[in-house]
C-alpha cells in the first residue's frame, strides 16, 4: 500500500480544521459545516513526432468551506492556507448563506452520515511523480518514432498525470485524509491516402485513463503497439464503405463504455432528474416517478454505481461530503431501480443515506453531485467470450474504440461512431469497414441487447474530462462493461450523410 505524501501531511491541516470548526461554532443558526483542503500535483507532457512540444507542472492548493446556516448553503474558498484565511472564509460563507436564504423555496437538509476518522490511499505501484521527466519523454518519443518508422504520416503523444490529496473535516466529527493517482496516456497516429481518396485517418492507442501509477504506462508497451496501429490504418483506408440500414452490432467495451456514460450514467443523476441541471446539462427521460417501472433495457441489463472498483477513476475512500464509498444497483433486470446522489439529493428523495456521489474538481469549487464508476455487469450465468458473441451473428458489424458522439438534452436520442469497424460474416470477422455511425433511442437500444460477455471479457474504460455544472467542473470517471450483442440497430453511412 502506498503511503500518504509527507509534503501534504506537513501542511497545518489539523490547525486549519480547528480554526474552521471554532469559527463555525460561533455562527448563529449554523446547521452544518465542513472544510476541504486540496493539494494536487499535475504534470502534462506533449510529444509530437520526435520533439518535446510542452512539459507543464502545476501544484494548485487551497481550501473550501461549506456551511448550512438556517437551512441555506454558503460557500467560500481561498488559496491562503492560514488561520486568518480560514476564519475569514468561514465568515464569508455564512454571509453568503444568509444572503441566499430569502431566495430558496425550501430549506437545505442533508441525509445523515456517521463520522469517519480515517485515511485512504488509492492503489499505485510507482508514483508517476517519482519518475524523472526525461525518462517519460524518452519513452513517448520512442513510441512516436516507431510509428513514423512504420509509415505513419504523423504521430502524437500526450500524457496527463495527477496526484490528488484531500483533507476533510466537518462539524459532525469527521476527519479524513485521502490520496489517489490517475494517468491518461494518449498516443495517436495518422495516415494519409495520398494515392487514392486523399482521406486522412487517425487512430488512438488502446490505452485508457486509469486510477493507477506509472506501472500502467510501462506495462502497455506503446512502442510495440505503434506499427500495429499503422497497419490497422492502412487497412481502414482501403476498406469498403458501410451499407446504411439496420445491422446486428457487437460492440467492444472500448466503444460501449461511452454509450453507458452518455445514455445511462448521465441519465441517472438524481439532480438532473429533479431539474437542477436543466439550464446547462439538460434533464433526463428517467424521471423519479418511473423508478421501479421504467424498462431501461433488456433483462440482461444490470448497471451498478460503484466508488470501490479497483483502479477506477471515480474510486475513493470517501466523497467530498465525508460519505464512505459504496456500490449499489442503478438498473437491475433492465429496470431503473436507483440513482446517483449526494446528501442533499438523498434527503430530498427521502432516502436514509447518500451513496457518496459528491465531488469538487478543486478547492475553489463547491462539491456537486458527480457520477461514480457506472458499469454494466457481465453475464453471471456463463463466461461468454467475444468469439461467442461474434458466433451468434450471421451478418453484422463489430465496433472498436470511441470517437465522436451526440445525444439530446434528455439522454434519449443518440448517435455514436468509433475508431474501427469490422464486417461480421457467418460468425467471423471479415475485414474492416469505413464510415460507420449508429443511432437509436436509449431504451430501444438497450432493449435490443440480446447477449453480453462474461466476467473474463469485462474491461474498465473511462474518461478524465466529464463536464458538469455552472461554473463547469471536470471529473474523472470509469465505466466497466463486457462486449455485448445488439440486434438490428440503425447504422448510418457518415460519408453519405455528410454529402446530403
Amino acid at each position: 500500500m502506498p503511503e500518504l505524501d509527507p509534503t501534504f501531511l506537513a501542511l497545518p491541516l489539523d490547525r486549519l480544521s480547528e480554526v474552521a470548526l471554532d469559527t463555525m461554532a460561533s455562527i448563529p443558526g449554523l446547521n452544518y459545516g465542513d472544510l476541504r483542503v486540496h493539494r494536487d500535483l499535475i504534470q502534462g507532457i506533449h510529444v509530437r513526432e520526435g520533439d518535446l512540444i510542452a512539459l507543464t507542472d502545476s501544484e494548485p492548493s487551497g481550501f473550501g468551506v461549506r456551511l448550512i446556516v438556517e437551512g441555506s448553503f454558503g460557500f467560500a474558498a481561498s488559496s491562503e492556507l492560514s488561520e486568518q484565511g480560514v476564519s475569514a472564509a468561514v465568515k464569508s460563507a455564512a454571509q453568503m448563506a444568509r444572503a441566499l436564504r430569502p431566495l430558496l423555496p425550501e430549506q437545505v437538509a442533508l441525509a445523515p452520515e456517521p463520522a469517519h476518522q480515517q485515511s485512504w490511499v488509492g492503489p499505485c505501484e510507482q508514483n508517476p511523480f517519482a519518475v524523472p521527466a526525461a525518462e517519460k519523454v524518452a519513452l513517448m518519443i520512442e513510441a512516436t518514432s516507431a510509428a513514423l518508422s512504420a509509415g505513419a504520416k504523423f504521430s502524437e503523444f500526450y500524457c496527463l498525470q495527477v496526484q490528488e490529496n484531500r483533507f476533510f473535516s466537518s462539524t459532525e466529527g469527521s476527519r479524513i485524509v485521502q490520496q489517489r493517482v490517475r494517468m491518461y496516456p494518449t498516443f495517436e497516429v495518422g495516415l494519409l491516402d495520398e494515392e487514392g481518396s486523399g482521406l486522412v485517418e487517425t487512430m488512438r492507442s488502446s490505452a485508457r485513463p486509469v486510477g493507477r501509477g506509472f506501472e500502467y504506462f510501462r506495462g502497455h508497451d506503446f512502442k510495440s503497439e505503434a506499427p500495429r496501429l499503422v497497419e490497422l490504418l492502412r487497412e481502414k483506408l482501403l476498406a469498403p464503405s458501410v451499407q446504411a440500414g439496420p445491422h446486428d452490432l457487437v460492440i467492444d467495451p472500448s466503444n460501449l463504455w461511452l454509450v453507458i456514460h452518455e445514455s445511462v450514467a448521465h441519465g441517472t443523476e438524481l439532480d438532473r432528474a429533479l431539474g437542477y441541471e436543466a439550464n446547462f446539462a439538460g434533464t433526463t427521460f428517467a424521471t423519479p416517478d418511473r423508478v421501479g417501472t421504467l424498462q431501461y433495457g433488456s433483462s440482461l441489463m444490470h448497471v451498478t454505481g460503484d466508488r470501490l472498483e479497483p483502479f477506477g477513476l471515480a474510486t475513493v475512500g470517501f466523497d467530498d461530503e465525508g460519505v464512505a464509498a459504496q456500490s449499489w444497483d442503478i438498473i437491475r433486470d433492465g429496470v431503473l431501480v436507483g440513482y446517483q446522489l449526494n446528501r442533499q439529493m438523498a434527503n430530498r428523495f427521502q432516502l436514509p443515506r447518500s451513496n457518496g456521489c459528491a465531488f469538487a474538481d478543486g478547492w475553489a469549487h463547491v462539491p456537486l453531485q458527480r457520477m461514480p464508476n457506472v458499469s454494466l455487469q457481465p453475464d453471471p450465468r456463463q463466461d461468454t467470450t467475444l468469439d461467442d458473441l461474434l458466433g451468434q451473428v450471421e451478418d453484422g458489424i463489430y465496433i472498436v474504440g470511441d470517437k465522436s458522439w451526440s445525444i439530446d438534452q434528455q439522454r434519449y436520442n443518440f448517435q455514436f461512431t468509433g475508431q474501427r469497424f469490422y464486417r461480421i460474416q457467418k460468425g467471423r470477422l471479415a475485414g474492416q469497414l469505413r464510415d460507420v455511425a449508429y443511432q437509436s433511442r436509449t431504451p430501444d437500444f438497450w432493449g435490443r441487447m440480446s447477449a453480453i460477455g462474461g466476467p473474463s471479457s469485462w474491461r474498465l474504460e473511462g474518461a478524465m474530462n466529464c463536464g458538469k455544472g455552472q461554473p463547469e467542473q471536470v471529473a474523472p470517471v470509469s465505466h466497466g462493461c463486457p462486449p455485448a450483442l445488439f440486434r438490428q440497430v440503425n447504422v448510418l453511412n457518415t460519408r453519405n450523410e455528410g454529402r446530403s
